[in-house]
């Protein structure tokens, strides 16, 4: 995964100059072995050509439910036309929706949008953010 990783924040991430992509695995696995942590992958003949990575846990808010939040979610550009991105979050969507989670919330870059996929199956727009880097300033 490291690879497409690297080509999702090379083509994604606004703040390259001054943040570099610089993953806690230790984290992630510390994560995954609490059961909160999912990674979903689409492939083409073997090749990953996406993934989406969702986080399953309580919500701190509503504690009487469990809420599924994304992490990243990335399709090659190449497969982006196709119905690579509709499967994945589709799969994804059910894996937490049979797990328990009361709602599933995905985020996205205003630069690559998704808005008409994500509306299409049956999402809602809730919530917008921005953010503000205080490095290089």
């Amino acid at each position: 995964m490291k690879p497409l990783l690297e080509k999702h924040w090379s083509e994604t991430e606004p703040n390259q100059d001054t943040i570099k992509l610089d993953p806690d695995w230790k984290e992630y696995a510390t994560l995954d072995s609490c059961g909160i942590l999912h990674i979903f992958t689409a492939r083409n003949e073997g090749e990953l050509v996406g993934y989406c990575v969702v986080m399953v846990s309580r919500s701190i808010h509503h504690k009487g439910h469990i809420f599924a939040s994304t992490d990243v979610v990335y399709i090659k550009p190449e497969y982006r036309k196709s119905s690579a991105g509709s499967e994945l979050i589709e799969f994804a969507e059910g894996y937490c929706k049979s797990s328990g989670s009361s709602l599933m919330t995905i985020n996205m870059k205003t630069e690559f949008p998704f808005d008409k996929l994500l509306l299409r199956l049956g999402f809602d727009l809730i919530e917008r953010v921005y953010h503000k880097c205080f490095l290089g300033k």
